[in-house]
């Protein structure tokens, strides 16, 4: 099965970077609603036979174009809705970042034990998060797009493909409707295809802030640009992705990325590390689980 994991559209709590996870959570901003509008157009050479979203609203907000391009239903499920902050809701400040992303990489590494303060532990959002995936798989459907949360998807891709580790996972950051497009199935394991780090949808009007020595990947332009279109491989090459040692990966941002620095998550890995990217990114970000 292809699966596209694609993270929801800017929302109200992205900009204030709020741990933002409980239900049911806030709709987009006016900029969300702009990079939901170009997921049709980035994946229009998707053949996309079954499209899933969380239970929180902006996800389902994200995936209705989608929906209404492709002419499928919607399968709301909550097991691939954000991993949940516990104790850390709706907080913003560092500590409380540190602490979420150290828990849920901890998880990726096989440390399901660890509990997030006042919320699930790995065994339960693996758990969760897999159940929606055998589902998918289950039902014949060969690809799959299911739109979900940033800290969720690299959370769970660290902890089952073949080809990212802990380490790329913690360091490469999904901008909003950021897609990860893997292939595999339950039993056999999944491999990931691409790792599109940066918007499919329009660059924010004003720059983000570039810290002092850094130099930023991608220019911003003003006003609103092009939506990125992700090519899918032809069904060839698809088929022997077993084989080849290099994948398709991207960090360049081409949407909004006004995070603050994000902390650096290190821990052993139980999967092969992928070679660098093909454009580095500049500088480390913070992930948004919100």
């Amino acid at each position: 099965m292809r699966l596209l994991l694609i993270r929801h559209g800017q929302t109200p709590s992205n900009l204030k970077h709020l741990l933002d996870t409980a239900e049911p959570g806030p709709g987009l901003t006016a900029l969300g609603e702009e990079q939901a509008a170009a997921l049709p157009g980035a994946l229009a050479s998707e053949r996309i036979d079954a499209l899933y979203a969380s239970t929180l609203v902006r996800t389902r907000e994200t995936a209705a174009p989608l929906a209404s391009a492709t002419g499928l239903d919607v399968r709301v499920r909550p097991g691939i809705r954000e991993l949940i902050a516990g104790d850390l809701e709706m907080r913003g400040d560092d500590e409380a970042a540190r602490t979420y992303l150290r828990t849920a990489f901890a998880w990726s590494a096989g440390d399901v034990g660890l509990r997030m303060p006042g919320g699930e532990d790995g065994v339960e959002a693996l758990g969760r998060y897999d159940a929606v995936v055998a589902e998918a798989y289950e039902s014949g459907a060969g690809t799959v797009a299911m739109v979900s949360h940033g800290a969720a998807i690299r959370m769970w891709v660290a902890a089952r493909a073949d080809n990212v580790d802990v380490d790329y996972a913690a360091r490469h950051a999904l901008a909003n409707t950021g897609v990860v497009i893997l292939t595999g199935s339950p039993e056999q394991g999944w491999h990931v295809l691409l790792w599109e780090g940066g918007s499919v949808g329009p660059l924010p009007h004003t720059p983000p802030p570039v810290a002092p020595g850094r130099v930023a990947t991608t220019p911003c332009q003003a006003g609103p640009q092009r939506p990125r279109r992700i090519s899918a491989p032809s069904p060839a090459r698809s088929s022997q992705w077993a084989a080849r040692p290099v994948i398709a990966i991207t960090s360049d941002s081409v949407g909004p990325d006004t995070r603050a620095p994000e902390p650096v998550v290190n821990g052993p890995s139980s999967a092969t590390s992928l070679r660098p990217p093909i454009r580095p990114l500049a500088s480390t970000t913070r992930s948004e689980p919100r």
